[in-house]
């Protein structure tokens, strides 16, 4: 039987709405609000309760669609409680919209099923802090641009200027002030008469009533108003709220509305459409190429940072120079270098090493990602990427103490970075395979799938996707209205705004990051989502185009959007993202390209890798030689100094030569050998020492040249014996002076043997990734909500059962725990455990916070009592001590 025919079924408050939900039901709410189940409450009165607080309602209103916050708000604006019929009236407005009406009835089960609506259908209430957060008021002006009610505005008019305002606009004169201003309102509500009151109006009247008629409802008047405003005020149809300050009624702007408390209605999401179109394996092609340079450029990041990077600043971070010459050392700019760093932090390859002079290495992980296959390594970052909150974007800003963001350091954690990132690649997945998004409409959609804070509060521009009501005069009053806030910054990577835009203005903008970082990534090729990026995020196969074209046919080229668009895939979960990971990295493997085993070398002391080289021979060349140019073919030179690098790591000539015959395509130039053998014949001719230092030779000839030159004078040399120098300075300065002189030297030990200068690989202890700052209590699974759903179910049956006090035991008000004594509570448990009743106790534990349970006693002894508990669905024991009273659960 519905609530229409049995009133008294109806619900009479949110708690008894939610007390007749399905298990399924009460899952649903509390997985899409999980601050309801922080803490488990004990029943589903303070479930209603906490579902009703302030900060909770913002947090569901925030999370709503735009057109099911529209109709929350005309709800708002509504009679309490409203009929289906006077909402649909509200959204669809007196000519009716069948898009409007199509969508109403899901938008309302949303409402319902976040519990922020609550009712049958012919009495539709909404909780009542969400009508008091989107009400309109003078301090917060309605999005929907309306005003008080007739009996709102009228409130403070005194009784004889109400009986004038009848009698001016032909109404009969009533005994008190409440009938009325419901007579006025009554003529404004009733579209016969008001149509014809408004016949009877000046022009420059009406023109007045178009300004204000879609907000904001309010005007400035003086001490003495012009005649077409005196007219208006006569007839009520403006109405005085502050000295100076009047309104439009609600139910007079609503008539000129033709019914629609919103200017702008969004049934129906904006579709993403595609601005270009490429061959799919174009785009896994480039998507690959862009995979590969991403663990190129990480690795190359780290291997610059190989014997300890950049110190910590005290505030924590790198600073503005180190994040410069990380730059020039990857050869990208500023903004794109923070996020190769980011990520590799991200991802745990990266941190700290908390010693006293703190800098930043690569960690113990690095070392085994490395040795990983291509694919799952790219899967690693990707995953990291992902689900990391830190904003690599906000880098260089300034926060809200006008502190500069750095790379690394603190305050660049955004919660809602993830769950935009994932929203803008689940959008590519809805795309035709190959397809690139424009940008404009998918910044569209996501702001229809959560409205920017001005559509919530008022002032936000229309969609142009959205249903507009009949065609009315363009707004323009002196009225109060609520700014919107400005226009989104720039993308990423260039992005030189301050960030003053509000959490709404970052969203876009995360958008545009997140468009760009999954190119530099990989997860996209060409603008379009790749199939491994489609792994990564769990989508299903994409559709393929109608249209046969693979490439636009210029730079504006849009592709018209005539197929039905893929579901948009869900949130994956910690497991089901690992699972998607490997996935993504095997569909990754196939395209990377193979490792080569040779270079080409060439006579002007270069060489050329004409792809990625197999890391034995990429660590080897990196000593051998000095990276000259990257690209398709990455160019290495040998210089004198990249030689003697190679020499001081332990390579003696034979060994260099050895190996460039091995690994070169070509013959070894002669050039090049004669580098080699030349640089071998002088390295280690002379050898330093500690004295504090010492040089030592067997050629006196080539000391005395040492003594005579002047750049030697500030190492404060002087002849121990015919072979040997003595020095002031410590024996790496030494050495770094003789080689800026032109001289080889080698280094040796306290026995005379040559030391090996191969500097060994600096690591940080052991860390974790940076964990993710949650956006508000995570998502409970389902082991969790079954657990809170039967608590809470048990708590409310004992809260709610009927019980019938044991004899001689003292009433009990609702909500109080029973009270009987010692005596009475053995007498009465005992008597359950013979009889098989089920009791309520009032009970109260060891730490002081009392409860109220319903249990079946099964023993009592020693001063405890064993029951079935069914609050907690499991047997307890309980000491009698601490049982405040017994009462029998009524028939």
């Amino acid at each position: 039987m519905s609530t229409e025919e049995n009133p008294a079924a109806a619900p009479r408050s949110l708690a008894e709405a939610l007390r007749g939900r399905d298990d399924v039901s009460l899952a649903a709410l509390l997985r899409s609000r999980p601050d309801l189940i922080t803490p488990v409450p004990t029943d589903l009165t303070q479930l209603a309760t906490r579902a009703g607080t302030r900060a909770s309602v913002v947090r569901a209103l925030e999370r709503l669609d735009r057109f099911t916050l529209q109709t929350a708000q005309a709800l708002a604006v509504a009679s309490d409680p409203a009929t289906y019929d006077e909402l649909l009236g509200l959204m669809a407005g007196d000519d009716g919209d069948l898009a409007v009406s199509a969508a109403l009835p899901h938008a309302l089960g949303t409402l319902r099923a976040q519990a922020l609506v609550w009712g049958g259908d012919d009495r539709l209430r909404l909780v009542r802090t969400a009508r008091e957060l989107l009400a309109p008021s003078p301090q917060h002006p309605s999005p929907t641009g309306l005003g008080p009610t007739v009996r709102e505005a009228g409130a403070g008019i005194s009784p004889g200027r109400i009986q004038e305002l009848l009698a001016t606009a032909g109404l009969p004169s009533t005994h008190d002030s409440v009938s009325a201003l419901n007579a006025l309102a009554g003529l404004f509500d009733d579209p016969e008469r008001m149509s014809a009151l408004l016949d009877q109006a000046p022009s420059e009247s009406v023109e007045v009533l178009e300004r204000l008629v879609w907000g904001p409802p309010y005007g400035q008047v003086t001490a003495d108003p012009a005649p077409r405003l005196r007219w208006l005020l006569d007839r009520g149809l403006l109405l005085p709220t502050a000295p100076g300050t009047v309104v439009l009624p609600r139910e007079v702007a609503l008539r000129l509305r033709a019914g629609r408390a919103h200017r702008t209605t969004e049934p129906v999401p904006p579709p993403v459409e595609a601005a270009a179109a490429h061959r799919p394996q174009l785009v896994d092609a480039t998507a690959a190429g862009q995979a590969y340079t991403a663990l190129a450029t990480v690795e190359e990041l780290l291997k610059d940072w190989h014997e300890g990077g950049p110190a910590v600043l005290r505030a924590g971070g790198l600073s503005v120079r180190d994040l410069k010459r990380t730059a020039v050392a990857l050869d990208v700019p500023e903004p794109v270098a923070a996020f190769w760093v980011e990520l590799a932090y991200a991802a745990g390859l990266l941190a700290s090493d908390g010693e006293a002079d703190e800098r930043y290495a690569a960690t113990p992980a690095y070392d085994e990602w490395r040795e990983r296959p291509a694919g799952e390594r790219w899967a690693r970052l990707a995953t990291a990427w992902l689900a990391a909150t830190r904003t690599p974007g906000l880098v260089g800003e300034r926060d809200a103490k006008d502190r500069t963001l750095s790379a690394l350091g603190p305050g660049l954690d955004r919660s809602a970075a993830p769950e935009v990132r994932h929203r803008v690649l689940a959008l590519l997945a809805g795309l035709p395979e190959g397809a690139a998004p424009d940008a404009g409409s998918l910044l569209a959609r996501l702001r229809w799938e959560r409205p920017p804070r001005a559509d919530r509060t008022g002032g936000g521009a229309p969609s142009p996707y959205a249903r507009r009501a009949p065609a009315q005069p363009a707004e323009g009053t002196r009225g109060v209205a609520a700014r919107a806030g400005g226009p989104g910054a720039p993308g990423y990577p260039a992005d030189g705004a301050s960030g003053a835009g509000g959490e709404d203005d970052l969203r876009s903008r995360l958008a545009r990051w997140t468009l760009a970082e999954a190119e530099m990534l990989g997860v996209t090729g060409r603008g379009a989502l790749s199939s491994h990026g489609r792994a990564l995020i769990g989508a299903p196969p994409a559709p393929r185009h109608a249209d046969t074209r693979t490439e636009p046919a210029g730079p504006g080229d849009k592709l018209p959007v005539h197929h039905r668009q893929t579901p948009v895939p869900p949130a994956l979960s910690p497991a089901e993202q690992a699972t998607a990971a490997a996935a993504a990295g095997r569909l990754l493997d196939p395209l990377l390209p193979e490792p080569l085993d040779h270079v080409l070398l060439q006579a002007d002391l270069t060489a050329v890798a004409p792809g990625p080289l197999e890391r034995p021979l990429a660590d080897m060349l990196g000593v051998l030689a000095d990276v000259e140019s990257k690209g398709g073919a990455t160019v290495y030179r040998f210089t004198p100094a990249s030689v003697r690098r190679a020499l001081d790591a332990g390579q003696s000539a034979a060994d260099l030569h050895a190996f460039l015959a091995a690994h070169s395509r070509t013959p070894v130039p002669q050039p090049l050998a004669y580098l080699i053998d030349d640089v071998a014949r002088r390295h280690g001719h002379l050898r330093v020492g500690a004295a504090s230092s010492y040089v030592r030779c067997d050629d006196d000839a080539v000391l005395n040249e040492i003594l005579a030159d002047r750049r030697a004078a500030g190492l404060g040399l002087r002849r121990l014996a015919p072979t040997v120098l003595a020095a002031r300075t410590d024996p790496a300065a030494l050495l770094e002076g003789l080689r800026a002189m032109g001289f080889a030297p080698a280094a040796e030990s306290a026995e005379g043997d040559v030391l090996i200068a191969r500097a060994d690989a600096y690591r940080t202890p052991p860390r974790t990734p940076p964990e993710p700052v949650p956006d508000g209590p995570p998502v409970p699974d389902d082991t969790l909500l079954a657990a809170a759903i039967r608590a809470v179910r048990a708590g409310d049956l004992a809260s709610t059962a009927p019980r019938r006090p044991v004899a001689g035991a003292a009433d009990t008000a609702p909500g109080e725990l029973p009270r009987t004594t010692a005596a009475e509570t053995l007498a009465g448990l005992q008597a359950a455990v013979l009889t098989n009743d089920t009791l309520w106790i009032g009970y109260v534990n060891a730490e002081g916070g009392a409860s109220q349970r319903v249990i079946a006693p099964i023993r009592v002894e020693g001063g405890f009592v064993t029951a079935y508990d069914h609050t907690a669905d499991e047997v307890r024991t309980y000491p009698l001590h601490r049982i405040t009273g017994v009462a029998e659960i009524a028939e």
